[in-house]
C-alpha cells in the first residue's frame, strides 16, 4: 500500500493535469458510468465540526472513497480547515492500494473543477477576476482560472482583511498582481469571472451585485444551511451543477431558492459533464449570467486518487506501508 502525504500528492497532480483528469470524471459520471450515493454527513449539535463519507465507484477505474473533516476551528490553530484522507482500492484483488491526503487532493481537485466548468461557460475574452474568500481555495483557484483565461485583473475580498492582504502578497509572491476590495460588492463590480470560495453560512453576493456576462464559480457552501448568493441573484443566472441528485438535496445556494419560488428544478440547466458531453446546452449569449453550483463529488475524489497513485508511482514518490 502506498501513503502520500499532501506535498507529495501536489507533486503528482499538478493543476494542467487535474482539469484534465476533472473533465473525464465530471463526463463518466453524467453518462453513467460512475455509481455514487449521496455522501453521508454527520453534523452532531454538540461539535462545531462537520464529518462526510464519500464512496463511489468508477468504471475502468475501481473502488474508493473520501473521508473528510470540515473543522472551522482549526483557522485559529494554523491548520487547514479540511481534514481527510482518500483511498483507493486494486481494481482487480480489492485490496487498498494507497492512502493519500484528502485536503490536498480537495484543494487542487475543487478548483480545477470549477477550471472546467469556466472552460465550458465562461466567455472567451472573460478575463476580470473577483475572489471572495482568501484561503486555501482561493489560491487554487487563481491557480486554476489562469489556466482556462486569460486573467487581465484580479480582485480579492475576505470577511478578514488581514486574509485578504496576505493573499495578495502570497500571489504577489507568484508574479500575480491583487487587488484588495473593502466589500463584496466592490470585487464583484465588473468582474466576468468569479470564484466565491468562502465559508460563510449566510449570502455575501447580493441582488445586483454580478455583472452581465460573468461567470460564477459557488463552491464554498457545501453543506445544507450554508450559502454565499442571496436567492434572488440566483434566479438571475443561467445554472449548472455537477450533480442534479447533490444539488437538490444538499445545496441551499439553490434550495432556498426554489423553496421561495423564484426558480425552479428546471432552471438546472444541465450538470457539468452534460455541457461537456453535449447533451446540455451552455452559455447562449454574452449577456447571460452562468452560474456553476459546485458541492464536490465522490467520483473526482476517487478519479483523482487514482490518478495521482499512477502518477506517484512513476516518480517513485509515497511511503509503503503494511497494512
Amino acid at each position: 500500500m502506498l501513503m502520500l502525504d499532501g506535498e507529495e500528492v501536489r507533486a503528482a497532480f499538478p493543476m494542467a493535469e487535474a482539469i484534465s483528469v476533472m473533465a473525464d470524471a465530471l463526463r463518466g459520471f453524467s453518462s453513467g458510468k460512475v455509481t455514487q450515493p449521496l455522501r453521508s454527513v454527520l453534523a452532531p449539535p454538540s461539535e462545531e465540526g462537520v464529518f462526510a463519507m464519500m464512496p463511489a465507484h468508477v468504471e475502468g477505474l475501481g473502488y474508493g472513497f473520501k473521508a473528510i473533516m470540515h473543522n472551522p476551528g482549526n483557522r485559529a490553530r494554523g491548520l487547514g480547515t479540511h481534514i481527510g484522507t482518500v483511498c483507493v482500492f486494486d481494481r482487480v484483488t480489492g485490496e487498498l492500494s494507497a492512502v493519500l491526503d484528502g485536503s490536498a487532493v480537495t484543494a487542487v481537485r475543487t478548483a480545477a473543477v470549477s477550471a472546467v466548468a469556466t472552460r465550458a461557460l465562461a466567455r472567451e475574452d472573460a478575463g476580470d477576476l473577483a475572489i471572495l474568500g482568501s484561503g486555501t481555495q482561493a489560491r487554487t483557484h487563481l491557480e486554476a482560472m489562469r489556466l482556462v483565461r486569460d486573467v487581465r485583473r484580479v480582485r480579492v475580498w475576505s470577511r478578514t482583511a488581514d486574509h485578504a492582504r496576505a493573499f495578495r502578497d502570497w500571489a504577489g509572491g507568484r508574479g500575480v498582481a491583487v487587488e484588495v476590495s473593502a466589500t463584496a460588492q466592490d470585487a464583484l463590480r465588473g468582474a466576468d469571472l468569479v470564484c466565491t470560495t468562502t465559508s460563510a453560512s449566510g449570502a455575501v453576493v447580493l441582488p445586483g451585485h454580478l455583472a452581465p456576462g460573468a461567470h460564477v464559480n459557488a463552491v464554498g457552501a457545501s453543506v445544507r444551511g450554508a450559502r454565499e448568493l442571496a436567492p434572488a441573484e440566483v434566479a438571475r443566472c443561467r445554472i449548472y451543477v455537477d450533480s442534479r441528485e447533490s444539488a437538490l438535496n444538499e445545496s441551499s445556494d439553490l434550495c432556498d431558492p426554489i423553496a421561495e419560488g423564484l426558480i425552479g428544478e428546471k432552471d438546472i440547466r444541465g450538470e457539468i459533464g452534460e455541457v461537456l458531453l453535449g447533451t446540455a446546452e451552455g452559455r447562449t449569449g454574452p449577456e447571460e449570467i452562468t452560474l456553476f453550483k459546485s458541492l464536490g463529488l465522490a467520483v473526482e475524489d476517487v478519479a483523482a486518487g487514482f490518478s495521482i497513485v499512477t502518477r506517484a508511482r512513476a516518480r517513485k514518490g509515497g511511503t509503503g506501508a503494511d497494512v
